[in-house]
């Protein structure tokens, strides 16, 4: 595997799959839709990709998208569905990462053969996972820049999402601390807005960290938006540094690949690798990417945390979904004995109290970002009641108790059971 990248996948089509795969394997690699005069059998040998196996599942009775070229030549189906694995040679590559998603994921999704390609599975050797950067902190780190050294880091989202002054939110964030979290981070919407440009918001949170630390000598990680023009986006992480923050958060898609890894090597900030976009690449089930290839270019891009939603959320994924792309997260890369390269994963969207049990029996080490938003900030009883469930619910499950049979002794616990419960 060090010399090559191996990619699984779904291709759906009215051909013969063994015919539109190939087709896959050589338009991203040395091929075109005719071999061309320079293409020697040395230089296939040395740079094109190869089939490695193909399984044929059952067809369709109707394309699953639409495809002009296919339509025009008059195509009729049944419409052949099958899993394939392509190889990559390493060295069409480089340490070259947009290269190596425009080669796994770039034209493919587009090919005449195909009514539905999907990259659902990207494997990588120690040797080629050597070439790209790795997670600075990952879970350990950011346990110790969080001073949490067990169970899952409860966080939360400033809300509302966009409209609160510099002020508001640094004394939002106070109260926060206050209250007790581990982890707060700015929504993805909430950039560089008028009321509130980054500068400032950075300067006001940091001094309401700082007095909340100095006064109770716990740590709090405050996750700042920066997302914006690559050369900004280092300024402002610059900043955090400055007033003594420990991490910043961008959003991964919009950004690009090369601005987290040049933020990367520019700030030694635990990166917090927000996703939203992720919908657009995964939800048709014949298009797109799984988590699993998704979080692994992302990881070769340096980021330390990586959102995976939450479970009996409020979003359109599935809780095994959910599942799986935890777990993806807290896999290493290529190595399975390296401890170290795996980040932490970020469970958010419609979380409260009552989702953690099935939270933690999906990773029971509780190494994870567990974040509510108005299952903190919407309590009937405020934030810190809020704060004050989840943490009660975490005793519960230690205990090996219910929600329910902790809440006859934990208040909060139980109006939280009676305000997010099943009319929820």
């Amino acid at each position: 595997m060090s010399a090559a990248i191996e990619a699984t996948y779904l291709i759906e089509t009215p051909l013969d799959p063994a015919q539109a795969a190939e087709v896959l394997a050589g338009e991203q690699s040395s091929g075109t839709f005719v071999r061309v005069a320079a293409e020697s059998d040395a230089l296939r040998a040395r740079s094109r990709a190869t089939v490695v196996s193909l399984e044929e599942l059952e067809p369709l009775s109707a394309p699953s998208l639409p495809n002009a070229l296919l339509e025009r030549k008059g195509a009729a189906g049944p419409w052949r569905r099958a899993r394939a694995v392509v190889s990559f040679p390493a060295a069409n590559v480089g340490p070259n990462l947009p290269t190596l998603a425009a080669t796994v994921a770039g034209n493919l999704f587009d090919l005449g053969e195909t009514t539905g390609v999907r990259l659902e599975q990207l494997r990588i050797g120690p040797g080629f996972r050597a070439r790209f950067e790795r997670p600075r902190h990952g879970v350990a780190g950011t346990r110790a820049l969080a001073g949490v050294a067990a169970g899952p880091l409860m966080g939360t989202i400033i809300k509302p999402n966009v409209g609160l002054t510099a002020a508001e939110t640094a004394a939002l964030v106070g109260q926060l601390c206050e209250a007790g979290v581990d982890f707060i981070k700015d929504d993805e919407c909430c950039g560089d807005p008028e009321h509130a440009p980054t500068s400032d918001r950075i300067r006001t949170v940091m001094d309401a960290v700082r007095r909340w630390q100095d006064k109770s000598g716990r740590r709090v990680m405050v996750a700042f938006n920066i997302t914006d023009e690559h050369d900004r986006m280092l300024r402002h992480a610059e900043r955090v540094e400055r007033e003594g923050g420990s991490c910043v958060m961008v959003s991964l898609n919009w950004v690009g690949l090369s601005s987290v890894q040049a933020l990367r090597r520019h700030t030694g900030l635990a990166l917090h690798g927000h996703r939203n976009g992720f919908g657009m690449f995964s939800r048709h089930p014949a298009l797109g990417m799984d988590f699993q290839p998704y979080q692994l270019l992302w990881r070769l891009a340096g980021v330390d945390h990586m959102h995976v939603h939450g479970l009996a959320g409020k979003f359109s994924q599935s809780d095994a979904e959910v599942v799986r792309s935890a777990h993806d997260c807290l896999a290493p890369l290529a190595d399975p004995a390296d401890a170290e390269d795996v980040v932490m994963p970020a469970f958010s969207s419609g979380q409260w109290a009552g989702t953690m049990p099935a939270t933690i029996a999906a990773v029971p080490g509780g190494d994870l970002l567990f974040m509510c938003g108005g299952g903190i900030l919407a309590h009937p009883g405020g934030p810190a009641a809020g704060v004050a469930s989840l943490r009660q619910a975490w005793d519960a499950i230690r205990n090996g108790q219910t929600l329910d049979a902790a809440a006859r002794e934990a208040p909060e616990l139980r109006a939280a059971l009676a305000f997010f419960g099943p009319k929820h």
